[in-house]
């Protein structure tokens, strides 16, 4: 696959994996994110060595993070996208879906999916909308699998 850098003043967004720190998306996933609090670092390890991940730097320091689960042909589900409190309102995190979404494996995609309680108008800006017929949808949910 790839490497992707992309530079933008100070800010670096990567995929290639050496550069980024499974330490600093441990803590944020673990301790400050609403969708995986207390999830262990073993199951963030398996989780991004089976990922495609984005990192977002600041002069080598990662500060932001999004993970794309994909089989490069038909289907993406991004996650656990996050900048950090004293990044946000940057910017950075609109420029993180773009270097996302415009990756060269994940064009020509039948659906993106994503979950998301509070970035609804961010997600928009990039086609993403309300699931249409909801009632086509399932899913198989263990909110306590982290407990």
């Amino acid at each position: 696959m790839e490497t992707i850098n992309i530079n933008k003043g100070n800010f670096l967004i990567t995929t290639d994996n050496t550069k980024l720190d499974l330490f600093v998306i441990h803590n944020f996933l673990a301790n400050q994110s609403y969708w995986s609090r207390n999830i262990s670092f073993e199951k963030v390890q398996t989780a991004f060595n089976n990922s495609l991940n984005f990192g977002l730097m600041h002069e080598c320091r990662q500060i932001g993070y999004a993970r794309i689960i994909s089989d490069f042909s038909t289907i993406a589900y991004l996650g656990d996208v996050f900048v950090l409190d004293d990044f946000r309102g940057q910017g950075l995190s609109k420029w993180l879906i773009e270097t996302v979404v415009s990756h060269p494996n994940l064009q020509g995609l039948r659906r993106w999916i994503l979950l998301t309680s509070d970035a609804h108008e961010l997600y928009k800006k990039f086609g993403w909308k309300i699931v249409e017929k909801p009632e086509n949808w399932l899913e198989k949910h263990n909110p306590n699998v982290y407990s």
